[in-house]
């Protein structure tokens, strides 16, 4: 075969694959949605340790605290109304950790603050909440040096970290169709060039 044929075969290759993974790009940023660090209010939470009984405790605390947050900011629209509503009760979180500390005989030291406070990347379905400063509810059991758990108060989004670790049961669904339909374009690709090949040698071997 002509080697000008195979260098353009090769080539077309080469796009078809530059434009795939480009594609793809595009399409994650347009599916997805950034959430402004001023747009939203985080609770996170730190365990006394790794040990089970301070875990325990500290899921214990963190259903407490976020029911009671959620009740106070539901049905509220701006941020601003929402911060104060969660600075004026943050006796009553104390408050409320203090009686989950009293309930399991524990006279554990702790501290409540509502503050800026450094979070990494979320995703909850299509709202991408990125890495940064947020003004959060920021709880420290004893030593605060145990795996700390987080999710965003306000909008009320933290039920869906409770409920399956990360985000809506629905994004799972989504992103093993985008998989299914990534490997269903690879072996396309691997079609095209297997086809090239078998041109190119088969040729030379008749």
């Amino acid at each position: 075969m002509n080697p000008k044929v195979i260098i353009y075969l090769l080539f077309s290759l080469f796009v078809l694959l530059v434009s795939y993974e480009s594609q793809q790009t595009v399409a994650v940023a347009n599916h997805h949605e950034t959430v402004s660090q001023d747009e939203a209010i985080r609770l996170r939470i730190l365990a006394n340790s790794d040990a089970v009984s301070d875990q325990i405790l500290k899921r214990e605390i963190r259903d407490e605290v976020n029911a009671a947050i959620t009740e106070w900011v539901t049905g509220l629209i701006d941020l601003e109304d929402a911060k104060n509503e969660i600075t004026n009760n943050l006796p009553e979180i104390e408050a409320i950790i203090a009686r989950e500390l009293e309930k399991q005989g524990l006279s554990q030291q702790f501290t409540v603050s509502f503050d800026e406070v450094q979070f990494p990347t979320k995703l909850y379905g299509n709202l991408v909440y990125p890495a940064g400063m947020y003004d959060a509810v920021l709880i420290t059991l004893g030593e605060g040096k145990g795996e700390n758990w987080w999710c965003v108060l306000f909008p009320p989004l933290c039920f869906l970290d409770m409920a399956n670790g990360e985000a809506v049961e629905s994004s799972c669904d989504e992103s093993a169709d985008e998989k299914t339909e990534e490997v269903e374009v690879t072996f396309f690709v691997i079609e095209i060039f297997s086809s090239i090949i078998e041109s190119l040698f088969g040729n030379d071997q008749a």
